[in-house]
């Protein structure tokens, strides 16, 4: 969001009461809320078009929200849930629901909860939806990208206000907090737009910015507004990685034990595994194994502060480690406990349904003249990509000790050095602490700013939370800023 190179912007284009920068879902909800109740609404992206990373979620099937009970829903919010939880009350799961068929969108629930659309696609629920928007009256400029605002009216020029003192003839400049004199600041903002066209100037009584966070920069989530309101005072959390893969690093097959057998490796084992280096996977693993799900698999592991997590579900082999539903679900605390102590171990259960005695009575069972592969499909379901990770992970000892072969299948250790770079992640942590808004979402710093959606700083697993409260910070952002506006308009009449 730096300057662009043309010094003489255009002269400022005509005022709009509000102006929405964001064209995602909470910036597209803040419109339809804002020109609903009258008010004249424009949405600057800096896209060609609105709804990128939207319709990227549903190419797969748009999930919706998630028609589990309010309590559990809310409690995917983690540490942000207490501030979540009144904009989801207002706007949550149901409400989004019945919107969507306010659009002619069904929905259903499908087998694990999540609500989607009946025809699972997003862009005819787009479509329908920019189509009451322009009814509405809401105008669109695209290509727009939002450089900040110009020098007049940044929250750092109207902070230092300068006094004249009758009495001594002289100037004196002294700090003046905007957010307790609103009536210091200028009547409008002036914002700055980078366009095809060179640098546009356009005048807003308020805005509304709804950027995104910082994955998918290719979709125009880019992060780039975070140097810009922290140069304006704003508490901004780092952006970091969210419901995201994580890069392997050496396997800890040394000193590991379940039960009381001991997947202890020698020397000698440690170099009989599949990798050459110690670090990531083989090259004939990934060859073959590449991109491949592992199913039916539950994982565990200790957070940096003693607490346990489990959790079942499906995950996938990656090029530099493993990522999928089972991991983005976890994501959030292996990120936080590997920024603590620089790693941490993960174990996959490669055979939830069975019990380690269970598995370790059935590979003892004489396997004759079959091979081992033959052997762990016939008497434990392994079989695949399952094997190929034991073979991977697990000292070739193992296999000769049905014990420790068993240990390995129900707690396989995986070390994960680091999570994937930002931009390749589903979503993001971090953004405009909530600490540096009001209850409206507007920011202290600066009266007549609000923020909504990914930028603020909440996270959330994939399943349909995400959206939810993108549309709900919307609808909170717009009945703020509505607020905000009424309140000005009736002190300028009274």
């Amino acid at each position: 969001m730096s300057a662009i190179s043309n010094p003489h912007p255009a002269p400022a284009a005509a005022p709009t009461p509000v102006a929405i920068i964001g064209g995602g879902p909470a910036g597209l909800m803040a419109a339809e809320r804002l020109a609903a109740n009258g008010m004249a609404v424009t949405v600057f992206d800096a896209m060609p078009s609105v709804g990128r990373k939207f319709l990227l979620a549903g190419r797969g099937g748009l999930n919706l929200t998630h028609s589990e009970p309010f309590e559990p829903f809310l409690s995917r919010y983690g540490a942000q849930r207490d501030r979540l939880t009144p904009m989801l009350q207002a706007f949550g799961p149901q409400a989004l629901q019945d919107w969507a068929h306010g659009l002619g969108v069904d929905t259903f629930v499908g087998s694990s909860g999540r609500v989607f659309p009946t025809e699972m696609k997003a862009a005819p629920l787009l479509r329908a939806w920019l189509t009451r928007l322009r009814a509405a009256g809401v105008r669109f400029e695209m290509r727009h990208r939002w450089l900040g605002w110009d020098d007049a009216t940044t929250p750092t020029a109207q902070t230092t206000a300068t006094r004249t003192d009758p009495s001594s003839g002289g100037q004196s400049t002294s700090p003046t907090d905007p957010a307790a004199h609103p009536n210091k600041r200028a009547a409008r903002q002036r914002l700055r737009f980078s366009t095809p066209d060179g640098e546009r100037l356009v005048d807003a009584d308020a805005v509304l910015l709804a950027l995104g966070g910082g994955s998918w920069a290719k979709l125009g989530s880019d992060g780039a507004w975070v140097p810009v309101l922290r140069a304006a005072g704003v508490d901004i959390a780092d952006l970091r990685p969210a419901n995201c893969g994580f890069d392997i690093g050496g396997f800890d097959i040394g000193g590991f034990d379940i039960g009381g057998f001991d997947i202890g490796a020698t020397d000698d084992d440690k170099l009989q595994t599949g990798r050459a280096d110690g670090i990531g996977w083989s090259a004939h693993f990934l060859e073959r194994f590449r991109g491949q799900p592992l199913k039916s698999v539950a994982a565990h592991f200790i957070d940096a502060s003693g607490k346990h997590h489990q959790r079942a579900g499906e995950c996938l082999v990656s090029a530099s480690g493993i990522e999928g539903g089972l991991i983005y679900a976890l994501s959030a605390a292996l990120r936080d406990t590997i920024a603590a102590q620089g790693g941490v171990t993960l174990h996959l259960d490669l055979a939830p349904g069975r019990s380690l005695e269970r598995l370790s009575a059935e590979l003892a069972r004489p396997r004759g003249s079959r091979s081992m592969a033959s052997h762990l499909q016939g008497q434990a379901g392994i079989k695949g990509v399952k094997a190929a990770l034991l073979r991977e992970c697990l000292p070739r000892s193992a296999f000769d000790d049905p014990g420790r072969l068993a240990a390995g299948i129900k707690a396989l250790p995986l070390t994960l050095v680091a999570p994937r770079p930002l931009d390749e992640a589903i979503s993001s942590a971090g953004g405009v602490r909530f600490a540096a808004v009001d209850e409206n979402l507007m920011l202290r710093a600066w009266p007549g700013v609000f923020v909504a959606g990914e930028m603020l700083d909440w996270e959330a697993p994939t399943g349909g939370y995400l959206l939810t409260a993108c549309f709900a910070t919307g609808v909170a952002a717009a009945h703020g800023l509505g607020e905000w506006m009424s309140s000005r308009q009736g002190k300028a009449r009274g």
